[in-house]
């Protein structure tokens, strides 16, 4: 076989004709005589050509799929411009009123792996965070000025430099003009505003992924006392006032985080009752003593391998607990969870064993996940992170 080809051991290529874009490296007979990031082919045993993909030979993930195919190709920047396009014009059909600011590339949901891109306005903020996507960069940022996006920065993990050898620089790599755009953007959701620091804020800037979550408890929340813990910049508690809550407390660690739920709360609804408040959100959901009808629980992720997924859950079950005891009858807990590792059957258990602990009568409302911008390949349920419940308290 050629150079270039990776090939399964026999009766391992089941989950490629299932196309799961993933190959693990306990799955591998003949390893490719490729370098870190090549694109190479992925064939059965018996030489039948399954698909294309990037390779790590350094991972236990060790081809990323891009391309399901048995024909033989070449992928020129036409194949990635093509994809990109696709991406938009999947947005902009679902795209609501108000909202400038969305999830253009979602990874394996848009068949791209290791490429998170997210606009803010007139900017792109994108994550390259395997070696494949680096060495097609170029491609990838043709595709986003095809669509009239000129100014691109680059916000990568750390982890993506030691597990992935990505050689990149933080910072703008497209339209950047010479330093002087701002790196704090305002943008739009559902009509709302927002301020959202690109360069030093999580993830890309703001917890996109949220939005329509956000606009359930715009809809659920009049005249209620509303607690959103683990706040951030305070989206949700923005869309609690939207929706007439009686009053908000942000609860948040950081301290500029809180400073950042304040600015967008004024942004907003400058006379409203809320409070920011800078505190530890274990220590405040067992101690305070304040009165709340609905309280928000959107942590962020307390595992990033299975190793740690039993103390991750204990995280999940203190905070879930200390919550349902916190609510009156009738109260109302959207609790959400976006560890990866921890799937959807596993966090509802959690939750469950939280109420049980704190023998309360509870009803689920909602099930809740990520939004249409952050599509889900149903071949890749591992695209699937974002988990949520909407509870009534009895």
């Amino acid at each position: 076989m050629a150079d270039n080809v990776l090939v399964l051991k026999s009766g391992r290529d089941r989950s490629v004709r299932n196309r799961h874009p993933w190959i693990f490296s306990g799955g591998v007979k003949e390893h490719p005589k490729a370098k870190l990031g090549d694109v190479i082919r992925v064939a059965t045993n018996q030489g039948e050509l399954l698909g294309y993909g990037f390779h790590n030979p350094n991972s236990r993930i060790i081809a990323r799929i891009f391309e399901f195919t048995a024909e033989e190709r070449t992928f020129d920047e036409t194949y990635w411009v093509e994809k990109i396009r696709n991406a938009y014009a999947l947005r902009q059909r679902f795209l609501p009123e108000g909202t400038d600011c969305y999830r253009l590339i979602h990874a394996e949901g848009d068949m791209i792996p290791g490429f998170i891109a997210d606009v803010y306005g007139d900017v792109v903020v994108v994550q390259v965070l395997v070696k494949g996507t680096e060495m097609i960069l170029p491609a990838l940022l043709a595709g986003l000025k095809e669509l009239g996006f000129a100014h691109v920065r680059l916000k990568n993990k750390d982890a993506a430099e030691r597990f992935e050898g990505i050689d990149l620089e933080n910072g703008w790599i497209a339209g950047g003009d010479d330093g002087a755009l701002e790196t704090v953007r305002t943008v739009s959701e559902h009509g709302l505003r927002f301020e959202v620091d690109i360069e030093r804020g999580q993830k890309t800037g703001f917890f996109i992924d949220q939005r329509e979550n956000r606009r359930l408890l715009s809809k659920m929340s009049r005249d209620l006392r509303v607690l959103n813990a683990f706040s951030y910049s305070g989206g949700f508690s923005v869309y609690a006032l939207q929706g007439g809550a009686r009053s908000v407390d942000s609860v948040d660690v950081s301290l500029g985080a809180i400073e950042e739920a304040k600015r967008n709360v004024a942004l907003n609804y400058p006379e409203a009752e809320h409070r920011g408040i800078a505190a530890d959100c274990f220590e405040y959901l067992r101690s305070d003593t304040t009165e709340y009808d609905c309280i928000v629980l959107d942590p962020p992720s307390f595992a990033r391998t299975p190793k740690a997924v039993g103390r991750a859950s204990r995280g999940y079950k203190d905070i879930n607990l200390n919550a349902i005891k916190r609510l009156p009858p009738g109260g109302l807990l959207f609790t959400f969870s976006c560890t990866g590792v921890i799937d959807r059957d596993l966090f509802r258990k959690i939750v469950f064993g939280a109420a049980a602990d704190a023998g309360r009568p509870v009803r689920i409302l909602h099930q809740l996940s990520q939004p249409f911008d952050h599509p889900v390949n149903i071949y890749h349920p591992e695209g699937e992170y974002l988990k949520g419940l909407v509870l009534e308290i009895g």
